[in-house]
């Protein structure tokens, strides 16, 4: 049962990698566009917000048509990446990691934000009034108050990027080693003869995965409150 075969085991350690890459690239900027909406007021807050949160609400094979259209070799944004920097999403892993941020980008920053909405403002007015400056306010205050949910942000993300499937599929395809993460793989074991063994162990590694990052993210939150 638990025989796992070189795909499975490829599957496996991609979807890892490509979680993780997609995590650590975005969760600056989620970061960024939480505080951002949390903190300040400006002219299109609400088309920005609505934008951040389209993946949710948008079907995932839609995002990666979209992602086609502009990030493929000859998209409106790919075709300079490959004539200037000989570089592309396209068919590639790099195209998964790109398909995994977006969908997770908006449970991050969602969570981020209610973190930083959670934060006194007198705090920081205080900070400031003792000559703190904006910068240092945030790295000092606003970071540390709001690293529960931070971390939450991160986790769920991960979650997001390891069961990605729709937008990865349309727009880098299912190729063995290459974007074939565990659900395209699951996808392809479903639809093939005496491949359900090779399912079934994809879905209990999935789940194990995603709880074994759950626990760590509880186990952090839990921390970072104990030292308040």
């Amino acid at each position: 049962m638990f025989d796992f075969s070189p795909q499975e085991l490829n599957a496996i350690v991609l979807s890892l990698k490509i979680a993780s890459i997609a995590i650590l690239l975005a969760l600056p900027f989620a970061i960024a566009f939480a505080w951002l909406l949390a903190r300040k007021d400006f002219w299109g807050k609400n088309l920005l917000n609505g934008i951040i949160h389209l993946p949710l609400v948008l079907p995932p094979v839609v995002i990666g048509y979209l992602l086609l259209v502009l990030m493929a070799k000859k998209g409106a944004i790919g075709q300079y990446l490959w004539e200037w920097f000989n570089f592309s999403f396209s068919f590639s892993w790099r195209g998964a990691v790109l398909a995994s941020m977006v969908m997770a980008f908006p449970l991050m920053v969602r969570s981020i934000r209610l973190a930083f909405e959670g934060i006194d403002p007198k705090l920081e007015q205080a900070a400031r009034t003792l000559g703190a400056s904006p910068i240092k306010v945030f790295f000092t205050l606003n970071l540390p108050l709001s690293l529960s949910g931070i971390i939450a942000g991160a986790v769920l993300g991960f979650a997001r990027s390891l069961g990605e499937f729709g937008a990865t599929i349309t727009f880098v395809s299912n190729i063995p080693n290459e974007t074939q993460t565990i659900p395209a793989a699951l996808y392809t074991f479903i639809e093939t003869p005496d491949g359900e063994f090779a399912a079934a162990r994809l879905c209990l590694v999935a789940i194990v995965i995603s709880l074994v990052a759950l626990f760590c993210s509880e186990w952090l939150a839990q921390r970072q409150q104990r030292y308040k």
